[in-house]
């Protein structure tokens, strides 16, 4: 007698099976749970016997006209996979490839120019950004439809025309259901030659499989639930057509996409384990619906009741998944409740045996733009849950502690219960507070003010750019940032080196809806926010003209960060930036002005934070022109380096980040461009003390993209000569990088001395290259006269600009003088510093670390009051006990010594 089995939880499916072991006895088939775990392939069973799948970790196999020859056409571990995803998927083929977007861009391209696709309009960011490249470049036409109802897909079905069908159900993230079985009918009727493509990641093989109900393509991101580790990406093909079956085999063996053997072997085991990973995780996912839904919130879930497309879902799969989504009717909130959690891990994708929080549209959907997210229906404040197999109530007890802290739910007296605290009454509460303090915007108390290096370039200037690797050091003439308060409402920018530009713009006309705010542990996207930009432009800065591009452009770095950083709280501060470096001399100062302008912001949104005890700087520290007593923590550099490269971006387009991280990190650097056979990118050069060294602005104005271009031309007809030079500046730099890193032992007179033989061998090569100006040669000559006999060789792009000129240590003070009158003299700006000292500066906000006397009003430090200006300030009462005015009325000559005495700077 056959045991009773529970159909309700275990659905029968007539897959391969063992043969019966008798006529009168017949062997039932295998639940779908034995199937998952059940590796077998009764045309590849192993010679020895091996109850797991070996890896063949081969590229090629021996032998002629045998099944396997070359791993990119088929091998025997991704066969066993392959086989076995077949098995589970009611299919009779399946192909594994590297991603399941490598899934979707195989299937894509069965389609031509003039094909048009009918997609569904609630689709991974992903999957988005693909269709829109083949609409772009390919020439198919694609329609986006809520494929929720069947009605709305039939209007666009085209007889000829109709080429696929892309679907999703459940969609991600708001847990949509189509029928795919009634749509698979209906486009099989009105377009018999169109393919049916179901992409059935939310569900996988084991709680729904598509091709049962009329699907002619199916496909799978493996890297979710089918593998269920997180730990490789994959993607699964499965179909029962043989001519799909044959064009897909084509295409993968042509463009090499397939699955490598290792990854085989560690998805197969993935799918071993997939039921009673589900199993657990939709348990625990209805559990988590169940919760937020008793709450109040609006839940997207197909295992709730009052679910849409419930009956339609029960129809076609066996089980609800382990994702869902809520929303919570404010942003802002819901920006709380991710950061709030300890348990579910901040991260895109799902299906993993860890739970994972997000917010959608600021992370995996956030290519596809705001207006294009609006129209279709995808709320700004939904969470998404991916819930994993940790113990129910330890991430319904996470969950609740994160929704309590952001103000989602309270606890009522009267029901002695958690309940929800409606959007409307989080809105009146809000006001009142805005009633409070005369603005939406968060109150600030605490004064920033940072500073941040110039470079210079010893070595390898313009030959950098045909692969020779260049060398890059801070100078310790540098940009200030002062961030104060105004808690008014107001943002406000001085930037007193151009024009003494000012301005202010009321926080809550900003362009808000036309950027994401980023999460307060997300990154940047590589892109710029392109709309974002837009509206600055045609928003706030729309009164700025041409006259004025240099403070426009600083303005709409500063406005784009503070846009992007300000997350829920959008602080009305005033921010003003001064530099004692030459702006426009090839310095880095638009590189410094970035890293002064991306710190404070960080500072004021706290995603970067001053330690509470200031770490001392090792013994091993190499920047040595502050003496260091602390440093700064190396993440919050990171933090501060990352950003300053978006500025930079901002402000040149296609920087190479060499600016930025010599402005952060200070000491000097190598950098190698890609694409020349050498590794690319910076390293740094260790243990490379400060240099004194003599910056001389010509003040002549340089055209840098016409000397590169002049460089390129020469290159091109005289290729020979120009390759000779730029090899032996290669080796100069070479010579040089040693000679730096290793200075402790080779000897400060050895070293200075050959750094001087190596800048005039630099600077010989850069004349023969066409890239002097006589101003720079007129500055040589000064300094390399009797009785100074110095090295001097030009930075950066020539033509105008600065020159570098290395003092030695035993150089004395009135010769230096004598030096400076001269230069002066000749109309020249004659700097003298240091070079290689510390990075990144921002002065301790701790009351033991800062002079008393520092910030004790203007009269205390014998300023003279400057004049009023109108309208300027309004916003900053308590500036008698604010470093602002001393800051921005301080001469350039004496900006470093008071800044430097107003406390213990903490340096990286």
């Amino acid at each position: 007698m056959s045991p009773t089995i529970d159909t309700k939880t275990a659905v029968q499916h007539d897959l391969p099976t063992p043969d019966p072991e008798s006529p009168l006895r017949p062997r039932q088939p295998y639940r779908l749970s034995t199937l998952c775990v059940t590796v077998e392939n009764p045309s590849m069973k192993d010679q020895y016997g091996s109850s797991s799948v070996p890896i063949y970790q081969s590229a090629t196999f021996k032998g002629v006209g045998n099944e396997y020859d070359y791993s990119r056409s088929g091998n025997p571990t991704r066969s066993h996979l392959e086989h076995h995803i077949a098995k589970i998927s009611s299919a009779a083929r399946a192909f594994a490839v590297s991603s399941g977007m490598a899934a979707l861009d195989v299937i894509l391209r069965l389609l031509k120019p003039g094909d048009e696709v009918i997609a569904g309009d609630d689709l991974y960011g992903g999957t988005n950004r693909l269709l829109t490249f083949i609409r772009t470049h390919v020439g198919v036409t694609v329609h986006h439809v809520d494929t929720t109802d069947p009605n709305a897909v039939i209007p666009f079905i085209h007889p000829t025309k109709t080429a696929m069908v892309l679907l999703e159900s459940p969609t991600n993230p708001l847990l949509k259901i189509a029928d795919l079985a009634l749509i698979s009918k209906e486009v099989k009727e009105r377009a018999p030659n169109a393919i049916v493509v179901v992409d059935n990641t939310m569900m996988s093989p084991y709680l729904q499989r598509p091709l049962e109900h009329g699907a002619d393509i199916v496909y799978d991101s493996a890297t979710k639930y089918l593998s269920g580790h997180h730990d490789l990406m994959a993607g699964l093909i499965t179909c029962n057509r043989d001519d799909l079956a044959k064009q897909i085999a084509f295409t993968i063996n042509s463009v090499g996409n397939a699955l490598t053997p290792i990854d085989c072997f560690l998805l197969l085991r993935g799918v071993k384990t997939m039921a009673v990973r589900m199993d657990r995780q939709q348990t625990t996912a209805q559990l988590v619906a169940t919760y937020l839904h008793g709450l109040g919130f609006k839940v997207h879930y197909p295992g709730l009741p009052d679910h849409p497309g419930r009956d339609i879902h029960q129809r076609i799969a066996d089980g609800n998944g382990a994702v869902l989504s809520f929303e919570t009717g404010d942003k802002e909130m819901s920006e709380k409740i991710v950061g709030g959690t300890r348990l579910w891990g901040i991260s895109v994708s799902f299906g993993c045996v860890n739970s994972l929080i997000s917010m959608p549209c600021v992370m995996s959907h956030a290519s596809i733009d705001p207006a294009t997210r609006a129209a279709r229906g995808l709320p700004e404040d939904l969470i998404r849950l991916c819930v994993g197999i940790e113990d129910a109530s330890d991430l319904l007890d996470d969950l609740e502690h994160a929704l309590v802290d952001a103000g989602a739910i309270a606890l009522s007296a009267q029901q002695n219960k958690y309940v929800r605290v409606q959007p409307g009454h989080a809105a009146l509460n809000k006001a009142v507070e805005q009633l409070a303090v005369g603005s939406s915007s968060q109150t600030v108390e605490q004064e920033w003010f940072v500073s941040a290096p110039g470079k210079v370039i010893l070595f390898g200037e313009h030959a950098v750019v045909h692969g020779v690797t260049a060398i890059a050091a801070a100078v310790d003439l540098r940009c200030y940032g002062l961030v104060t308060p105004r808690n008014d409402g107001k943002l406000s920018v001085r930037f007193n080196d151009i024009d003494n530009f000012y301005a202010e713009w009321d926080i809550e006309s900003l362009p808000w809806d036309a950027s994401v705010v980023l999460g307060h542990n997300e990154r940047h996207p590589e892109d710029l926010d392109q709309p974002l930009i837009d509206a600055l432009h045609t928003g706030p800065l729309k009164e700025l003209g041409v006259e004025k591009a240099q403070a426009r452009n600083a303005a709409l770095a500063f406005l784009y960060m503070y846009i992007k950083l300000s997350s829920a709280q959008r602080p009305s501060v005033h921010f003003a930036a001064r530099s004692t470096l030459p702006v426009g001399a090839g310095l880095g100062s638009s590189a410094s002005f970035s890293a002064c302008a991306a710190t404070t912001l960080l500072l004021l949104s706290e995603r970067i934070v001053i330690p509470s005890i200031p770490a001392p700087i090792s013994a091993d520290h190499p920047h040595l022109s502050h003496h260091g007593r602390y440093a700064l923590e190396r993440h919050s550099a990171e933090e501060a380096n990352r950003w300053a490269f978006i500025a930079e971006k901002i402000l040149h387009g296609n920087p190479s980040g060499v600016d930025n991280s010599v402005a952060v990190f200070g000491g000097a650097l190598t950098y190698n461009r890609p694409g020349f056979g050498k590794p690319s990118g910076m390293t740094s050069i260790q243990g490379f003390g400060s240099l004194r060294f003599l910056l001389t602005n010509s003040k002549v104005p340089r055209d840098t993209k016409k000397l590169v271009a002049g460089v390129g031309l020469m290159k091109q007809e005289q290729p020979e000569v120009v390759g000779a030079i730029l090899d032996a500046i290669e080796n100069i730099s070479s010579q040089a990088k040693r000679s730096l890193a290793d200075s402790s032992e080779f000897g400060r007179d050895n070293l200075l001395r050959d750094l001087s033989a190596m800048i005039n061998q630099n600077h010989k090569y850069l004349v023969s290259l066409g890239v002097s100006h006589p101003s720079l040669e007129k500055i040589r000559e000064k300094t390399a006269a009797p009785p100074y006999n110095l090295s001097t060789k030009l930075t950066g792009a020539g033509g105008g600009g600065c020159a570098v000129t290395l003092i030695p240590d035993n150089f004395s003070d009135s010769a230096m003088k004598d030096l400076l009158a001269e230069l002066s003299e000749c109309g020249f700006d004659p700097y003298l510093t240091s070079v290689g000292g510390s990075g990144l500066g921002v002065l301790s906000p701790y009351a033991e670390h800062r002079n008393p006397s520092a910030n004790s009003g203007v009269a205390n430090q014998g300023q003279v009051t400057p004049p009023e200006t109108p309208g300027e300030g309004a916003g900053s009462p308590d500036l008698d006990n604010s470093l602002r005015v001393s800051f921005e009325f301080q001469p350039v000559s004496e900006l470093s010594e008071w800044a430097s005495d107003l406390g213990t700077w903490l340096y990286v």
